[in-house]
């Protein structure tokens, strides 16, 4: 019995055919991904975008304090080390703020900056905070602390302010 070439062809002719279907169908994922990291980044603040900070802001920023701060230390699965702190936000004053920037520092005996971050703790994903508003708030800082740190409650400075 003689093999049946017919039958090897169209199994040949099969193989190009998957594996066109195969490549369109990652390139398709691999665009959509892309496409979808973009939107994400648009819709986010970067890290080189800074709040305005004028003398108003200023002035009003006077009127938000901090409270109940607290430290706590966790790692991952990869054995990075994080730091979180906590604590809660008030804004005593009259107006509400949509947008709000602060900068923690830690220090070390000589009450130098050992480690500074900057983040947004009021954001349109949070929403803003009210005039008379207590809110809690978390910090995650990814960098390890020094061994220097002097182990006390980081310092708490605003950096930015949008006042509605």
């Amino acid at each position: 019995m003689e093999p049946d070439v017919n039958a090897e062809r169209e199994e040949r002719s099969g193989f190009p055919a998957a594996l066109i279907a195969g490549a369109v169908v990652m390139a398709l994922v691999v665009t959509g991904f892309i496409l979808l990291t973009r939107v994400a980044r648009s819709h986010t603040p970067s890290g080189t975008e800074k709040l305005l900070f004028d003398g108003a802001a200023q002035a009003y920023a006077q009127k938000i304090h901090f409270g109940n701060v607290e430290l706590s230390e966790s790692s991952n699965l990869l054995n990075q080390q994080f730091v979180y702190v906590t604590g809660t936000m008030s804004n005593e004053g009259d107006r509400g703020v949509s947008a709000m920037e602060v900068t923690v520092e830690f220090h070390d005996s000589f009450n130098q900056v050992i480690l500074r971050d900057t983040q947004r703790l009021v954001t349109p994903a949070t929403g803003p905070l009210s005039a008379g508003q207590v809110r809690d708030f978390q910090v995650t800082i990814v960098e390890n602390l020094s061994s220097e740190w002097n182990h006390q409650d980081p310092s708490i400075h605003i950096t930015g302010l949008v006042l509605d």
